[in-house]
């Protein structure tokens, strides 16, 4: 897939406010700093689409961008960030949720796990409440390019092996660096063949 155009459309605080019309959504989650915003930016070839920022924890709406008139991609506020206050954070997981669940427009969820770290229990939580919804969703290791290939590849196959011990069949995964552009193509590729 090409992307030829790449525009901001609207910012949420619930479901309801969201755009209304059949298009087919993409949401991108994961937790804070995970490098979500540099990969929305790489995947749509647009800088500064997606703000990001070296504080964590930016994104606290439902962001809608519309990709080549055809598909939205969603930017989804990030869990599990440990400076907000309780009410906040709650707040937050009501959106997050109320989308994830209720969103009939959202074909794919992409959770971003930072491929630089061992797994972790929140990660798996989530994982695990998706599966027990029937969300379907997609997994994309950020942040490739910071680890040797050796380390790269022993992260993730803890985290498959991890998974394994719950799931019967793997979700699809992808392995991607924001800096080197590794695993666009794919992406991209597999939003295509699901339209």
């Amino acid at each position: 897939m090409t992307i030829k155009s790449a525009e901001y459309v609207i910012s949420s605080a619930r479901v309801e406010q969201c755009p209304a019309g059949e298009l087919p959504e993409f949401a991108f989650i994961g937790r804070s700093n995970v490098g979500k915003s540099s990969l929305i930016n790489m995947l749509t070839g647009r800088a500064g689409l997606a703000k990001t920022s070296a504080t964590p924890g930016k994104t606290i709406l439902i962001n809608h961008f519309l990709i080549n008139g055809q598909w939205y991609l969603v930017d989804l506020p990030g869990y599990g960030y440990a400076k907000r206050g309780m009410g906040q954070r709650e707040e937050l997981q009501r959106m997050i949720a109320g989308y994830i669940l209720r969103r009939e427009q959202m074909v794919n969820l992409f959770l971003l796990i930072d491929s630089r770290h061992e797994p972790q229990r929140i990660d798996l939580e989530f994982i695990t409440w998706l599966g027990e919804n029937g969300i379907p969703f997609s997994i994309v290791f950020t942040k490739a390019d910071k680890l040797a290939k050796g380390k790269l590849t022993a992260n993730i196959k803890g985290y498959l092996n991890e998974l394994s011990e719950q799931w019967e069949e793997l979700p699809p995964y992808f392995i991607t660096s924001s800096e080197t552009r590794q695993g666009r193509d794919e992406l991209l590729d597999y939003i295509d063949n699901i339209m």
